[in-house]
């Protein structure tokens, strides 16, 4: 993959389409896009551990739009913006993951309820699908939060 890079290690404008990592946003907006429709589609029991789930999917997908647009129009050239995209991208993890294995238990607790129809059975269908979304979108933030450091590093 080409590296088409400013002086200070960041791409800006349509370079960002053609460098690592910032060529990840899109499938980290698929990804995450889908485990935030996937989530709001089903029904919210228990409340608590999906509400973070929500929380987190709309918070990333939002920044990292807002990310994405920033990048894409230049506004990134400043010399602090290689670090605070590493440690975006890292808080991204954290959140995505913690989200995640909350979604997981969730998906475990409905596939004990098996037996009580089948709207339980698509509601675990549902969420096992946001489950894997989750899992992919957490290891594309990750992959991301990688090279945004090892940039960071060398710039």
């Amino acid at each position: 993959m080409a590296s088409a890079v400013t002086g200070n290690g960041l791409p800006s404008g349509c370079k960002i389409f053609i460098s690592m990592p910032d060529i990840l946003f899109i499938p980290e907006f698929v990804f995450g896009g889908l485990t935030w429709c996937l989530v709001a589609s089903t029904r919210v029991d228990p409340a608590n551990p999906l509400g973070w789930v929500m929380s987190v999917s709309i918070f990333c997908f939002v920044l990292t739009t807002v990310w994405f647009f920033i990048f894409l129009s230049g506004g990134n050239q400043s010399s602090w913006w290689p670090g605070l995209d590493a440690g975006y991208h890292f808080i991204a993890v954290l959140f995505y993951l913690s989200s995640s294995v909350a979604l997981a238990y969730v998906t475990l607790d409905y596939k004990r309820r098996l037996t009580q129809g089948e709207k339980v059975l698509k509601t675990y269908q549902e969420d096992i699908a946001a489950v894997v979304m989750s899992y992919i979108a957490t290891l594309l933030y990750f992959l991301h939060a990688i090279f945004s450091a090892l940039r960071w590093k060398s710039s």
